[in-house]
């Protein structure tokens, strides 16, 4: 099985993990559509919707570009019935947008609160539901949510309770829409990595250079979450995934290609938040 003609509705992807996974799935010819805010350059985020259509052309693939904000219920639906329109069906839907903010409960911005809320689980439950009745149509339909497996352990719970929140109602908004739809033969499965990636949320959030040189890059992700969707939607779901097991599963034993600095050793990578 591959990707090829398959059609990938993604939350973001401007850059980072969720660039990588729509070249991964782009090498293989899949058709990539992204609802994503970042219209025009940031001072602290590199690239916009715009240059990632441009480097999934590049690479040779199909990509439609949709500025709109996962958290406005008529951009989502605008982006449903555009990527239906311009491809002619969903295959896959990938929640990758996200917003994280650390504080501790006492020092969070209630905006902020809400923001991660609105964004991480109710955005992740609104796209993926408007796209439910065109998932039904395809071969093999997947929802997949960049998102934890539920840890509720007070190391997790108390570290930064807001965003602990948000991250595992991704979760729990995907096993429960697993469930829901079962029946339907679409798979919904989240995942998550074992170590930081080098992403510009790691860079300007979690630890700056330092984490960054002791991540792995996005395409170790890119390439989990490329093998999830091949598998079979009505047997492989209702999953919280961790990207290592899943590339071990395929038969992968060295991930030192993927150290962000080459040469770094397994052991001094920076572990990802929620694993124990």
């Amino acid at each position: 099985m591959t990707l090829a003609g398959k059609t990938i509705l993604m939350s973001g992807g401007s850059r980072g993990i969720g660039l990588a996974i729509a070249l991964r799935a782009v090498a293989d010819g899949a058709n990539i559509a992204m609802l994503a805010k970042t219209d025009t350059p940031h001072p602290k985020l590199e690239g916009t919707i715009h240059t990632a259509a441009e480097q999934i052309r590049a690479a040779g693939g199909n990509a439609l570009p949709i500025v709109g904000d996962v958290r406005d219920d008529d951009d989502i639906t605008e982006a449903v019935l555009k990527t239906q329109g311009e491809f002619g069906g969903i295959d896959i839907v990938i929640n990758n947008a996200s917003v994280i903010d650390l504080s501790r409960s006492l020092d969070l911005n209630a905006k902020k609160y809400d923001l991660m809320q609105d964004v991480n689980v109710r955005g992740t439950f609104m796209l993926s539901r408007a796209a439910v009745p065109i998932l039904k149509d395809a071969e093999n339909p997947h929802i997949l949510s960049l998102s934890p497996p539920l840890n509720p352990t007070p190391k997790w719970l108390g570290a930064h309770t807001g965003y602990t929140l948000a991250k595992f109602g991704m979760t729990l908004a995907t096993l429960g829409l697993a469930a829901e739809f079962a029946r339907d033969g679409i798979a919904a499965n989240t995942l998550w990595p074992r170590t930081t990636i080098a992403t510009a949320a790691v860079q300007n959030l979690l630890g700056g250079d330092k984490v960054m040189a002791a991540s792995r890059t996005p395409a170790i992700y890119a390439d989990a979450a490329y093998a999830v969707l091949l598998k079979p939607a009505g047997s492989y779901t209702g999953q919280s995934l961790i990207v290592e097991d899943v590339l071990e599963g395929e038969g992968v034993t060295d991930f030192s290609g993927y150290a962000a600095i080459p040469g770094t050793p397994d052991s001094a990578l920076f572990p990802d938040i929620f694993l124990d």
